[in-house]
């Protein structure tokens, strides 16, 4: 695939004068070129929907999800996968990443390591993938060398495969056993797709992590049962959720939360349920985290 002919590359008639355009004029076009960005996300929804029930099942397994990618895509997988334990109360190696260049490369430019087959292969190699596991390739072009070797990898030793891509008929897609192509066209910057086809990956990572969580119980309706009441403002929203799930006052709460050592989850087993602490953490383990089986358990 000729890097030129790719949709991602090609120059946006739109933006030609970007340098001659005003400061608000600037936000202006960038935000008509971003609302493509969604409609290009909702063609994918079917496929989309598929990676979702993977990831949930390869979760539901003990297995892994795994985000791989470089630049700008790596830096986003990695974004979504250290959101995943404060949002979900997960532990730290069920939603991994892998980017080209390790490490330094979250915070500094590394292109020519995209560029290794081998090293792509290696570097996934290291989290010795297998059948529980679910390996999320992301690359704009759909071309990246490192990216591919690493899915193809995954797949050898029998993890799924989802590729998240901005173009379509790429490498990547065949390769993959799930293809999300979300062709959100020429970027304002030419090139630059840490735009449009950033916030498309974004929004696509949120959309595998939120849902899979979701159907795994670690969110209740749509509150977030198990974050971690590290500071002050966490403290307050886990009294929040206690009050408006248990329907009881902030003295109560709070002296649950307390007694279930600051844990949101086995607080609202305890008062929903009407069970102790030790029994509201058996049943949250038989439940394997689902509040809502918990409770009704």
């Amino acid at each position: 695939m000729v890097l030129g002919d790719l949709n991602t590359e090609r120059q946006n008639r739109a933006s030609s004068d970007l340098d001659k355009l005003s400061a608000l004029e600037i936000a202006t076009l960038m935000n008509r070129e971003d609302a493509k960005v969604l409609r290009a996300v909702r063609k994918a929804l079917p496929e989309i929907g598929k990676a979702i029930n993977v990831v949930h099942d390869c979760l539901a397994k003990g297995g892994r999800l795994i985000y791989v990618g470089s630049g700008t895509s790596g830096r986003l997988g990695a974004l979504d996968a250290s959101e995943c334990p404060p949002t979900f109360g997960t532990d730290p190696t069920m939603v991994q990443y892998v980017i080209a260049g390790g490490e330094r490369a979250l915070a500094n430019a590394t292109e020519a390591s995209e560029d290794s087959s081998k090293l792509g292969q290696s570097d996934m190699a290291v989290r010795k993938p297998g059948k529980k596991d679910v390996v999320v390739g992301l690359a704009a072009s759909g071309r990246t060398p490192y990216t591919i070797a690493a899915l193809k990898y995954a797949a050898k030793k029998g993890a799924a495969t989802v590729a998240i891509i901005c173009n379509t008929g790429s490498e990547m897609a065949r390769v993959a056993q799930i293809a999300i192509e979300a062709e959100v066209g020429p970027e304002v910057l030419t090139g630059s797709t840490r735009l449009k086809a950033g916030t498309a990956q974004k929004l696509i990572c949120n959309m595998l992590t939120t849902g899979a969580m979701a159907r795994l119980g670690y969110v209740y309706g749509n509150l977030m049962v198990n974050l971690h009441l590290k500071n002050e403002k966490l403290v307050e929203r886990g009294i929040s959720i206690v009050q408006r799930v248990a329907k009881v006052n902030r003295t109560v709460a709070l002296a649950t939360l307390e007694a279930a050592d600051m844990k949101v989850s086995v607080a609202l087993v305890m008062l929903c349920a009407k069970v102790s602490k030790p029994e509201a953490v058996r049943r949250l383990k038989r439940a394997q985290g689902s509040i809502r089986k918990a409770i009704e358990a």
